[in-house]
């Protein structure tokens, strides 16, 4: 097991970031916190508040170390955890000079990085020559908005050695943060990618009229064609019943606060994706997942109709209730 880490660094200032220093700083950890908007960061320093996201989280400013430097969080930590949307995560470290040698990197990440194709955990592995075992993946089901409202959540931390998962977990820990530990890097990173799809195509049901029986047996379809994907890309005895891969799945597809649904709700309703990517103030990973994955599937041939519609809706400008109509003839 590795030695207790002193030094912990955040990547990112969106709602999850926020969250995950929220938690971190909570139970006692100096969060080292690279944010690139130096107005952000210096509101964070004088007020304690993330004035874009979830602003109602007040921090305790002696724990936390806000900084536009990413060389500098880098230097001064010893985990180091990505919560970026995936499009933009190499404009968010393409400053970085420092080494991420003896670094152990943890991706909250739950998207894939386009034209590439490759997860976090794969570009990092990648790009920055970081081993498979230096890398750890967190899951859900979790969303920030409770979070911040420090409502009882769950939390999955994936890493080759268990010992090391159980550690990253043990920063976390505490009265409404439980933690799940596991082995599963692809898988658990793959079904957060691919959870975000079907949320999407979720929101595009309810935006049709679709009630709650048909969006039951689109996600139970939606899960099959999850376990069909991961078991012939990266066949392995994962469990995707359990709550980092059907439990996330479950929340995203359903919850108030998920806005890939809501990013498909408003396609649903007859908006276009340029308008609703203006709309929201939030990126919809699933929208960037939806092309990564069926440029991916090229190579596998797995049968996914669901992903499948969602492309030629979100990309080839295909009618939302002409492929739902198609879709719901394949559904069982």
């Amino acid at each position: 097991m590795l030695n207790k880490p002193k030094r912990i660094g955040v990547v990112g200032s969106g709602s999850w970031a926020t969250a995950i220093t929220k938690i971190l700083h909570e139970n006692g950890n100096l969060v080292n916190w690279y944010i690139r908007e130096e107005e952000i960061c210096q509101h964070i320093k004088e007020h304690g508040q993330n004035p874009t996201y979830i602003s109602s989280v007040q921090f305790d400013r002696a724990k936390i170390n806000p900084s536009n430097d990413i060389n500098s969080v880098v230097a001064n930590s010893d985990i180091l955890i990505f919560v970026v949307p995936s499009a933009f995560l190499k404009i968010w470290i393409e400053p970085l000079t420092e080494s991420l040698d003896g670094k152990l990197i943890v991706t909250a990440i739950k998207g894939i990085v386009p034209v590439e194709n490759l997860t976090v955990a794969e570009y990092f592995n990648a790009h920055y020559k970081v081993p498979f075992d230096r890398i750890g993946v967190i899951s859900g089901p979790c969303h920030a908005e409770e979070v911040a409202l420090s409502r009882l959540s769950y939390l999955t931390f994936s890493c080759k050695k268990k010992s090391v998962a159980k550690e990253v977990a043990s920063y976390f820990e505490s009265g409404y943060i439980k933690t799940v530990t596991g082995t599963d890097i692809y898988g658990t990173e793959y079904a957060a990618v691919l959870k975000n799809i079907y949320a999407i195509a979720a929101g595009v049901a309810h935006g049709l009229g679709y009630g709650d029986n048909f969006l039951a047996v689109l996600v139970c379809n939606a899960q099959l064609e999850m376990r069909r994907f991961l078991d012939k890309t990266y066949p392995s005895k994962r469990k995707v019943d359990t709550s980092a891969y059907l439990g996330d799945l479950l929340v995203t597809c359903y919850s108030q606060f998920s806005r890939n649904r809501t990013f498909g709700t408003m396609i649903g309703k007859g908006y276009t994706v340029k308008s609703t990517m203006l709309e929201m103030n939030m990126v919809a990973e699933g929208y960037y997942a939806a092309q990564c994955i069926k440029e991916i599937n090229a190579t596998f041939g797995v049968k996914m109709p669901i992903t499948d519609a969602m492309y030629r809706i979100l990309y080839e400008r295909s009618a939302p209730a002409i492929e739902f109509k198609n879709l719901s003839d394949k559904l069982r």
